[in-house]
């Protein structure tokens, strides 16, 4: 892969093939892409539409690699968003590592330029991890989804690629982490107390921008880095904003964690809620943000308000 070369798109077109565009990130990752000058987004997509292909989307299922011959004919710069989340393991399996390992081989094979993953930071596992930098933590992950995805990653890095691992993402899609808390809260009937923990959040609207930006950038070669903005957010801080502006169950009860953890303990997904509340996930890095043609944009409090809205109509729809 010519990553010196990343320079000349400056002056030149540059054809972007992004996956998963209809997704949470993915769909902020080609909007984001659509906007800059001299770039030419294309799509990956497992669903022809009944008139045939649309114009910009190249067919391709992940889950059958046979499917992705010649879907990178001709791009510069592949941007691989597309994740299984959930699921059976041999599902995750088929699109996260097999899938990945194919569409890479593929770029190669076609001379993509560069190859950019939007992992997660969930392939280290459940922490703790406080103002933890690239290259500390080991890849230790503690579910399907996270080990496959650390399988994707490996792909990536082994052919000279960017992997890029945010951790918390929200605003309007988000489907798990807020959404997440407030039915722990309503699983508790209250508001829980002494949560000390700290999470790099990023907006998912910030992320899109950031993620097309390090894709084009001249500065950023093949490694990992974690991307988020670089304040960290206390959790009482996110549990405050969840509840001053979404939610607030329990008509203001509160419980300490201990008595937290007994009430949920019947509930996994609670559970695992309760430890983004107490458990740090902080990952630091600065040399992400250096020499990048984006910001890390507004704090928590700014971006959090702006999609409550969004937040109260999905929560109350559910």
């Amino acid at each position: 892969m010519g990553w010196s070369g990343m320079v000349e798109y400056a002056r030149m077109t540059v054809d972007l093939l992004v996956t998963g565009a209809t997704g949470f990130i993915g769909s902020r990752v080609a909007a984001a892409a659509r906007g800059r000058p001299g770039v030419r987004v294309r799509t990956l997509s497992r669903r022809t539409p009944p008139k045939g292909p649309v114009a910009g989307t190249v067919p391709g299922d992940l889950a059958d690699p046979r499917t992705l011959y010649g879907g990178c004919a001709g791009v510069d710069v592949l941007v691989h968003c597309a994740s299984r989340v959930g699921g059976d393991p041999e599902s995750a399996a088929a699109v996260n590592d097999l899938g990945t390992k194919a569409l890479v081989e593929e770029a190669l094979r076609s001379g993509v330029r560069r190859i950019v993953y939007v992992s997660t930071a969930a392939v280290h596992g459940r922490g703790p991890f406080r103002g933890t930098r690239p290259g500390e933590a080991p890849i230790a992950p503690a579910s399907d989804t996270s080990r496959t995805r650390a399988a994707a990653e490996r792909h990536v890095l082994d052919a000279g690629g960017l992997v890029l691992r945010p951790h918390l993402v929200h605003g309007e899609g988000d489907r798990w982490v807020v959404p997440g808390l407030v039915g722990l809260l309503r699983e508790l009937s209250a508001t829980v107390t002494g949560c000390t923990a700290f999470h790099s959040m990023i907006d998912v609207e910030t992320l899109g921008r950031a993620v097309v930006a390090a894709a084009l950038s001249p500065h950023h070669g093949p490694g990992a880095h974690y991307v988020g903005h670089p304040d960290p957010v206390p959790a009482a801080e996110l549990l405050a904003a969840v509840c001053d502006r979404v939610e607030r169950p329990g008509r203001g009860a509160t419980v300490d964690v201990a008595t937290a953890r007994a009430r949920a303990a019947g509930s996994p997904r609670a559970l695992h809620h309760l430890g983004l509340l107490t458990v740090d996930h902080w990952f630091t890095d600065d040399g992400f943000w250096k020499d990048l043609d984006c910001s890390p944009g507004e704090g928590f409090a700014r971006t959090f308000a702006r999609a409550a809205p969004w937040y109260r109509s999905y929560v109350t729809a559910g």
